[in-house]
């Protein structure tokens, strides 16, 4: 995806985050652009800034300074269900599911659906078979191969568990999805299903935010790269105009980045 950035092709904007611990500044006036129907990779040696970054866009961190913008429009996150009310999805690294109990319950954990009537309003039960149904229904569309949607997760491999954590997100994340480090600890078949699960998203016109230290997937998948470093962004580049060495150096700083790619144009 390529093309000159505008208000109208933005997803997801930040300009002159910052956000201080103490002494600590782990944002340093970070911008961020996100356009529609992309998948943007966000890479940075460790201590660069990039989780802080990604927490503040997900509602997880408050920053001290600077305005995030969804279409254009300014909005303030004060916790991560402000960031979902507004149709941002993220999936950590723990992928925040409950083992013991099965796929559907997990898509749905916290978005439960309740019967209709007096045995939801008053009584508050749950409607299992249409919760059922509907996982079953996200997870066929994501093409994720599980033969039941009552299998207990702690009973799924590395890969299927991932699986639910992304279906969870494409169910309920309509505006932004925010994936970080999908592929950590999984085998290259499962890896391979990851990276297809994120294409199909970006498919759906769902844009993606990855976080990753795999630089063969970044550049399997991305269509952009996001490069921070010292609590910034130092620029954004095109993986088809860059080579994987060349991006590594700018992002340890031993390559300095065109004008264009510093200014987040790429």
């Amino acid at each position: 995806m390529s093309g000159q950035t505008t208000t109208e092709t933005l997803a997801l904007q930040a300009r002159g985050l910052v956000k201080r611990y103490g002494s600590v500044t782990a944002i340093n006036g970070a911008d961020f652009d996100l356009r529609r129907g992309e998948v943007l990779a966000v890479i940075g040696d460790n201590g660069a800034g990039k989780s802080s970054l990604i927490k503040a866009l997900a509602g997880a961190i408050i920053p001290d300074q600077g305005e995030i913008r969804m279409g254009g429009e300014a909005v303030t996150f004060r916790s991560t269900g402000d960031a979902r009310a507004h149709g941002i999805e993220t999936v950590y690294q723990d992928l925040a599911v409950i083992p013991a109990l099965d796929i559907a319950s997990n898509l749905f954990l916290g978005r439960e659906v309740r019967r209709k009537g007096i045995m939801g309003t008053l009584f508050r039960r749950l409607d299992a078979p249409a919760m059922r149904a509907e996982a079953k229904s996200h997870l066929d569309d994501l093409k994720i191969g599980i033969t039941s949607v009552t299998q207990a997760v702690e009973d799924l491999s590395g890969g299927q568990r991932q699986g639910v954590a992304v279906s969870r997100a494409a169910a309920f994340g309509k505006g932004v999805i925010i994936m970080d480090e999908p592929t950590a600890a999984l085998g290259v078949r499962e890896s391979g299903q990851v990276i297809e699960l994120i294409k199909t998203i970006r498919d759906r016109g769902i844009p993606v935010v990855l976080i990753s230290h795999d630089m063969p997937h970044v550049f399997e998948v991305a269509d952009r790269i996001h490069i921070h470093r010292l609590g910034r962004r130092a620029g954004v580049v095109d993986p088809k105009a860059r080579s994987m060495s060349e991006v590594v150096a700018l992002m340890t700083g031993a390559e300095r980045p065109t004008d264009l790619e510093a200014a987040g144009g790429a």
